[in-house]
């Protein structure tokens, strides 16, 4: 039985979710933490710390403390939590005091990697901790049948990583996972920007050129976009102009990387199950499943029907937060 008092929590490298049985999502905010480093105080999390990025004094540092998936800063991850859990509290009009936490992780991660989840969040207040595989959660959030003999295909693309896994009665028959995500695209493109047009962009505008004119492998009517950078020869302010054609070169060979992975979960699929696919299709979720084009790049490319979650970003959360239901069904860690 559910608890007021048990929440589900997305920790995700570009975006925290916090699900609760009583309001469902009731907290979304970018995983980013403003640290001073002469006091090591934590200044800003969430929606505050992503507005400052790149735009503070030295002592001030904005940081990302997941890295792939994975906490990559284990103390700032712990004030982040207390953070993120205080935050949700006050949306929530009650304390939580000891929360009963599901939290999602990497399918790929190591034993070390899911001991430090673990321990971030008991150190951040959480009183009975169960760990759920990520495409897990994703397929649950997405409405999908996880506890039935049949097979459910989940491509999770996230802002570290990629997972693909292919569930059936519960538990994960097949799967991959790439460090490949949202993040993977941006970085490219601010690559791109410097070596052709000698500009240096911020993440943030990255992420705008990305959401606006990035392009899947499709054939597109072209956009077009401007972007204000520095000069790296001049170091003065410079507007340049962009291609979608242009962005989508840029990204390809991330995108191909992602294919790549979809089509190795596809191989290890036992032959039983792969009727099932044929019928039922594959489901995208996480942020970068919403690059334009992206459903109809990847169903031409695998030959089977592939749709969007209704909630691409919070399929994880939602599925978190509905795993303990599940939770005897569910092969998951259980702490």
């Amino acid at each position: 039985m559910l608890s007021n008092f048990d929440i589900g929590i997305d920790l995700g490298t570009a975006n925290i979710l916090v699900y609760s049985k009583v309001k469902g999502i009731v907290l979304n905010e970018p995983s980013v933490v403003v640290i001073d480093t002469n006091t090591k105080n934590v200044v800003a999390v969430g929606i505050e710390a992503k507005e400052m990025i790149g735009k503070t004094p030295e002592k001030i540092v904005a940081i990302r403390p997941l890295k792939d998936g994975v906490i990559a800063d284990f103390d700032v991850t712990t004030e982040m939590l207390k953070s993120v859990i205080r935050k949700a509290s006050k949306k929530l009009g009650f304390a939580l005091r000891k929360p009963n936490v599901v939290v999602c992780i990497p399918s790929g991660s190591t034993s070390v990697e899911r001991r430090a989840i673990q321990d971030a969040v008991r150190n951040a207040g959480a009183k009975k901790i169960t760990l759920i595989e990520e495409p897990v959660a994703a397929a649950l959030g997405a409405g999908m049948p996880v506890d039935e003999p049949v097979a459910n295909v989940v491509v999770d693309i996230g802002g570290g990583n990629t997972e693909v896994a292919i569930i059936s009665f519960g538990g994960v028959v097949a799967c991959h996972s790439i460090k490949v995500g949202g993040d993977r695209l941006d970085d490219d493109i601010i690559q791109f920007v410097r070596k052709e047009y000698n500009v240096l962009i911020g993440e943030r505008t990255a992420e705008n050129i990305k959401m606006e004119i990035g392009y899947a492998l499709i054939d597109h009517e072209e956009k077009f976009m401007d972007v204000r950078g520095r000069d790296l020869v001049t170091g003065l302010p410079k507007t340049i102009t962009l291609s979608s054609y242009e962005i989508r070169n840029t990204i390809r060979e991330s995108l191909l990387h992602i294919l790549e992975a979809i089509r190795a979960t596809l191989e290890d699929c036992p032959a039983e199950l792969s009727g099932d696919i044929v019928d039922r299709g594959v489901i995208l979720t996480g942020g970068g499943s919403l690059l334009n084009g992206m459903e109809a790049w990847l169903s031409k490319e695998i030959f089977v029907p592939v749709h969007l979650s209704t909630s691409p970003l919070e399929s994880v959360a939602v599925g978190t937060g509905q795993a303990l239901q599940y939770i005897n069904k569910i092969h998951a860690g259980v702490k």
